[in-house]
């Protein structure tokens, strides 16, 4: 059974449809990168899956249940993009009385006050706490309870670069551990190491779905390949029609190389056969480039408007 299903899913506000049906699923352990520009429908389709909305078409079901049904919500942990609290109350207070209102252990709270980094400031008053400090706050609010379904609407804003690292460890280590996660994020570049799948919206709709290797297959995108110090600086001898081509060459000892249509290790076993290059960096597609070509495909910007 997976842990989320959408089915057919639309969601309208008055005459302005803003989901247009939706299929999507989610397993056990899985992390899924939902992606796309403001307004495309990521924080809906999170709600719809919260129970906080009722879809205007199609079926929505968490643990094979309803959103709304009281069983799923307690195995549910959500960190809305903005994050707010009372402000004077302390992180520690704070914490206690979600897990009042979440049933959770008591205990709980010290243990992800030391896991998000705030343990120090745990008798501080949150007025005082900075934007990271509140958002590491947010994301041990939605481990209390310890969830099997995590939603996260951008969980690095605000973050420092070592923060970020951290929550990312802490996200691999929940999904080793069952945890299935939904993530959200406008930062693409370090997420793609953490997510299994990628889903992308544009204007409520679904563009694209799948792991990013089999985006980048679908979508045809060259694996750069950078071959430095030659001993050969001669010409590759292979048929580039379907294999690839060399996009740049610099001086006599340089050569950058597109590889197309997965012929990335013939490619390579030539480049160190032929020519012994002294290093090789290979560079796939990110998941940048995956999402600019999905949405260049649907004639939009990476912001969503039309060309």
């Amino acid at each position: 059974m997976n842990v989320i299903d959408m089915e057919g899913v639309s969601q309208r506000y008055g005459h302005t449809t803003v989901l247009h049906q939706l299929n999507l699923s989610l397993g056990e352990g899985e992390v899924l990168g939902l992606f796309g520009h403001n307004g495309a429908g990521k924080t809906t389709s999170m709600k719809l899956v919260l129970g906080l909305l009722q879809a205007s078409e199609g079926l929505v079901r968490v643990f094979g249940r309803l959103p709304s049904d009281p069983q799923v919500r307690r195995l549910l942990g959500y960190l809305p993009e903005n994050v707010t609290f009372y402000p004077q109350m302390s992180g520690l207070e704070t914490l206690h009385h979600f897990a009042r209102l979440k049933g959770a252990a008591p205990a709980q709270v010290d243990v992800l006050l030391e896991e998000v980094g705030l343990a120090n400031a745990a008798h501080r008053r949150v007025k005082t706490y900075s934007k990271g400090m509140r958002q590491r706050l947010g994301l041990a609010q939605a481990l209390l309870g310890e969830p099997r379904l995590l939603l996260l609407d951008e969980p690095t804003v605000g973050l420092d670069p070592i923060a970020t690292q951290d929550l990312y460890r802490l996200l691999d280590r929940l999904r080793r551990q069952g945890t299935s996660i939904i993530l959200c994020s406008h930062v693409l570049p370090g997420v793609e190491a953490h997510i299994n799948r990628a889903a992308i919206l544009t204007q409520g709709r679904l563009l694209a779905l799948g792991s990013l290797r089999s985006l980048r297959e679908e979508a045809g995108l060259a694996t750069l390949i950078r071959a430095n110090g030659l001993k050969h600086a001669g010409p590759l001898q292979r048929s580039w029609n379907n294999a690839g081509h060399v996009t740049q060459r610099w001086g006599v000892e340089g050569l950058e190389v597109a590889a197309l249509n997965g012929n990335k290790l013939d490619l390579l076993r030539e480049l160190l056969n032929e020519h012994e290059p002294a290093d090789v960096e290979i560079d796939p597609p990110s998941l940048e480039d995956i999402y600019r070509y999905y949405m260049g495909r649907a004639g939009a910007t990476p912001s969503g408007e039309t060309v």
